[in-house]
């Protein structure tokens, strides 16, 4: 007599109950503050007394006439384009450097990749400290480039330029990282067939990794930008928005309205704003980009 198979366990999606902890999790800590904030950017609550009632959109008639929060956008816009245009370029080549399978490769990425180990707040008392016109190495490095007084700092554009490098070093060895693990997917035999077919390393590099990297840079690109118009614990540390209102980006004037000034309905204003234009220009570039279909540029894939 033949004894019954025994049935193999079923395979396939997980069931519904496994994504409950992580909905709940992003509405609790994601979704509920944001319909907060946006309940908040209607009503002129200080943040102190009771919670208050809607009280209009004076906030938002505000948001749309404030030249400071035009000044801010400008300088949040410039920045973001700034750190696109510096950091994307650098990481693409160092990423695919770094792809090798040589040990010096492996040991000098290492090196590079330490500031990604450290926080924002740790590496901007860091560069505060370098950057002091007193006794940081600005002023021993600074006649070198024509800043006789050392004082980078003290101008808007030294200041902004300051902010945009630290961002860079900061964030380049992240982007880098993208690329490289982005590199090391692409198979080794496209080169060899272009290596055969008398393609150089300039033209297999063209021909063959950035198309292969192409949903790598917009990755990379949407983190990037939605990075840059959050930035934020940087600028309070090194600048506090100064010289005067020269590097008061969008989410320092948040923070300033809201704890600083204590008018949390306008400061939820400009944080809706943020969300909306940031989430908005992440769309828009997945959509622009033919991301959003999510296809291998392999071939044959």
């Amino acid at each position: 007599m033949k004894q019954a198979a025994t049935p193999s366990p079923r395979v396939g999606r997980p069931g519904i109950a496994w994504a409950v902890p992580g909905v709940l999790f992003f509405v609790l800590f994601a979704v509920g503050p944001m319909v907060l904030v946006g309940y908040l950017s209607f009503t002129d609550w200080d943040g102190l007394g009771d919670f208050p009632g809607v009280s209009g959109t004076g906030n938002w008639e505000r948001l749309w006439n404030d030249p400071t929060m035009r000044q801010a956008v400008w300088l949040s816009v410039l920045l973001t384009a700034l750190s696109w245009l510096v950091q994307t370029p650098i990481a693409l080549l160092l990423g695919v450097w770094a792809a090798g399978r040589q040990k010096n490769r492996a040991v000098l990425s290492a090196i590079f990749f330490l500031p990604l180990l450290a926080s924002s707040v740790a590496l901007a008392l860091l560069w505060k400290s370098l950057l002091d016109p007193n006794f940081g190495l600005i002023s021993e490095i600074g006649p070198w480039f024509g800043l006789e007084d050392g004082n980078l700092l003290g101008t808007g554009r030294g200041a902004f330029a300051a902010i945009a490098f630290v961002a860079a070093w900061q964030f380049i060895p992240f982007h880098t990282l993208l690329y490289q693990g982005g590199a090391r997917q692409i198979p080794r035999s496209f080169y060899d067939a272009a290596s055969i077919d008398g393609a150089g390393t300039v033209r297999q590099f063209f021909s063959i990794t950035l198309p292969q990297l192409r949903n790598t840079i917009v990755t990379s690109s949407v983190l990037m930008v939605v990075g840059a118009l959050t930035f934020f614990d940087t600028v309070l540390i090194l600048t506090e928005g100064g010289p005067g209102t020269d590097t008061k980006i969008v989410p320092y004037l948040m923070y300033e309205t809201g704890f600083k000034a204590y008018d949390m309905g306008y400061a939820s204003a400009i944080a809706t704003t943020l969300v909306v234009v940031a989430t908005a220009i992440s769309l828009l570039m997945v959509r622009l980009t033919g991301f959003s279909a999510m296809r291998s540029t392999r071939e044959g894939l």
